[in-house]
């Protein structure tokens, strides 16, 4: 049976494996940084004696009780050893520091698994290896070897680092700002326990508000998805993913190209409810200003933006929109309140500017917080001695209308240091710099966004049942399967012969396309393949004369005739069975330009209706869909049904990898997919 991982981040006893009396070496160092443990530390090595005051004992086996957590200061080599024996004594975790495992391939491959069998036969959970601990301040306990890690104060956010690195940096950045941390670890090469595990023990941590995640790489991103969509509802969890110019290898399809790792990642995120940020520095404020206190679930968060000089009002107010926070529009009474209070020539529909902090800067805090288009608040005032007491008129204005606030300041720190404490326990996130508030405020609206994005990603009632794939996959078996799904395609012949084609063309409405049909040739267009505006006979041999001079070595060539598609809107409906994530939908302006504009939106299957909108919703160029300069608008019903479809089709259709729908015309009252590529 799995030792629950309470015997991992709250032990009562611990055992250092590896212990040393040499100041200079690692077993020394763990050893004294359980010296304010309240539990019971058992140091371990075969020698005996005594370190830093403590009995050592020679093995696990002579410990007089089953040890909670091991901490382990030994060479990978004989880490197997150790794990055998903690598991016959009942130990119930470990972690390790060392490498020389997975992250080395080769043998270290060959030994990690080797240990993680131990454990899960021996009921172990391991932290690590490779890890730089963790630290649980609330218990006094710094499982690290870095000695000030010890100082890091107690609070409310919890901290989970594949990066040992990026651990102790995220932890001493909160400490600087004079935040306090429930529990902060590093996951290292995840053995055993790992990202998705850490987070949810933090779910559960009564101790925790508000989670902050650092992620390299995800083996299992479905698992992490479902771990994330069922904390963000309880509790904000927000991530800074790595890997934004890895840009991957040339894949077969247009969809493999734009299902960059990095954006489908980010797409899955905030699919599941997290807050995405790309800096430490957003990382600790976002958490920060979640652990004070979230919005609602909303589509559209409004902030009210309160400063008292112009410049860095601007500045916040130009990060927001740049993030597409809104600032909305306040009403014409809150307007004329706030005119009364202000001198002429400020700005008051929001951002409001009160040209300096005056006297009457509480109760326009006051009225801006009351309107109610405004969800949260921003305010920017310098400090000047003598002025306003932003304490109180922040403080007491967020208090009043419960809404989320954040202010930043700057001076010298004898004179705010004060003020932000006195903000921090009447609940106000006060940070220092216009680029910080504007990154905490954002945490704020965009976690209230994709919890309202969450709610309407239930799965769709779609059909369950999909068509079996054919044995051979090209470009007209592959229509005859959406076909079948109900998905609209061209009329079209597959001629296996010149005079099939002539057939099939003499019987057509023209002007036709002329394809060559290939299972090898994916990109037929770049290939000479494709045809497009054929309406004579003459056009019909040149264009099946060009086919025949493609190479394709022995392979006996086929064409397909096809009737032309009405002109309209054209998109990239895709989707792929990706190995870490698994079903995943994307949506994009399409044509054989269609990686040039990158302009796509990605979600996970199976999604709804309300969903596969919001996919659409996401694009930028959303315009060319709404009748763009007298055209007509796109059937945006259609297209989210055809997303929902695919979707199911891809989850159902076992041994298929990615399709390829590109480009589908989007009509006023439907669409047609024009080229379809599956791929297994």
């Amino acid at each position: 049976m799995t030792a629950p991982l309470s015997r991992l981040f709250d032990p009562r006893s611990i055992a250092i494996v590896g212990a040393s009396a040499a100041p200079e070496k690692p077993g020394f160092q763990m050893v004294r940084a359980f010296e304010n443990f309240p539990g019971r530390v058992y140091p371990v090595n075969p020698r005996g004696g005594n370190i830093a005051g403590l009995k050592v004992y020679p093995s696990l086996s002579d410990i007089p009780e089953p040890v909670d957590l091991i901490a382990m200061v030994v060479p990978p080599q004989a880490s197997a050893g150790v794990l055998r024996e903690a598991a016959a004594c009942g130990a119930g975790a470990a972690f390790m520091v060392s490498g020389g495992f997975s992250e080395t391939g080769g043998d270290g491959h060959r030994r990690q698994a080797e240990i993680l069998d131990i454990c899960r036969k021996g009921g172990i959970r391991l932290l690590g290896p490779n890890t730089s601990g963790f630290m649980r301040p609330g218990r006094n306990l710094s499982c690290t070897f870095l000695p000030a890690a010890a100082e890091i104060k107690a609070g409310n956010i919890g901290i989970v680092a594949q990066s040992g690195g990026i651990n102790l940096t995220a932890a001493f950045l909160a400490h600087e700002r004079g935040l306090g941390i429930s529990l902060s670890v590093g996951i290292g090469n995840g053995a055993d326990v790992g990202v998705s595990e850490a987070i949810a023990y933090l779910a559960d941590d009564p101790e925790t508000d508000a989670i902050a995640v650092h992620l390299e790489g995800i083996a299992n991103g479905r698992r992490l998805f479902e771990t994330i969509r069922t904390t963000a509802p309880r509790k904000p969890v927000i991530v800074l993913p790595v890997g934004k110019a890895d840009l991957g290898g040339f894949a077969e399809s247009h969809t493999g190209n734009l299902m960059g790792a990095y954006e489908l990642t980010c797409a899955a995120l905030r699919q599941a409810g997290a807050v995405v940020v790309e800096t430490t520095d957003a990382l600790i404020d976002g958490a920060h200003a979640l652990s004070n206190g979230r919005l609602p679930p909303l589509e559209t968060p409004g902030i009210g933006v309160l400063t008292g000089q112009a410049g860095p009002g601007l500045l916040i107010t130009d990060k927001l929109r740049q993030a597409g926070i809104a600032i909305p529009e306040i009403g014409p009474e809150t307007v004329e309140r706030i005119r009364e209070l202000l001198p002429p020539l400020t700005y008051i529909a929001n951002p409001v500017d009160t040209g300096r902090p005056l006297e009457s800067f509480d109760t326009v805090c006051d009225t801006l917080a009351s309107d109610p288009a405004i969800d949260a608040m921003l305010v920017y005032a310098l400090h000047e001695e003598d002025s306003v007491d932003f304490a109180a008129a922040v403080g007491n204005a967020a208090g009043k209308h419960g809404k989320p606030t954040v202010f930043a300041t700057q001076g010298r720190n004898s004179d705010i240091n004060p003020l932000m404490r006195k903000l921090e326990k009447r609940g106000v996130t006060a940070v220092r710099s216009p680029d910080r508030a504007a990154a905490a405020v954002r945490a704020l609206a965009e976690d209230a966004r994709a919890r309202w994005a969450a709610q309407r990603a239930e799965r769709s009632g779609a059909p369950t049942t999909v068509p079996g794939l054919p044995a051979r996959l090209d470009e007209a078996s592959a229509k005859d399967v959406l076909d079948a799904l109900g998905i609209p395609t061209p009329a079209r012949v597959v001629c296996r012969t010149r005079d099939a084609a002539a057939k099939a063309f003499s019987e057509a409405v023209k002007p036709v396309v002329v394809k060559i049909l290939d299972t090898e040739i994916a990109h037929k267009t770049e290939a000479g393949g494709v045809h497009v505006g054929v309406k004579t006979r003459r056009d019909l041999d040149r264009a099946l004369d060009a086919i025949d001079a493609i190479p394709t070595g022995r392979r006996k060539k086929r064409y397909l005739i096809e009737e032309t598609a009405a002109d309209g809107v054209e998109l990239i409906v895709g989707a792929r069975n990706d190995p870490s994530w698994g079903p995943v939908v994307l949506v994009g302006l399409g044509g054989t330009a269609a990686e040039a504009y990158g302009d796509v939106s990605m979600r996970l299957a199976p999604l709804g209706r309300d969903a596969a909108l919001d996919m659409i919703s996401d694009l930028r160029a959303g315009a060319l869909l709404d009748g763009y300069r007298g055209a007509p608008a796109a059937d945006r019903e259609a297209i989210a049904d055809l997303i929902v479809r695919l979707g199911e089709f891809v989850m159902r259709a076992p041994g298929l990898r990615e399709v390829d729908l590109n480009p589908v015309r989007a009509y006023p009252d439907g669409l047609c997919v024009l080229d379809a590529l599956f791929l297994r």
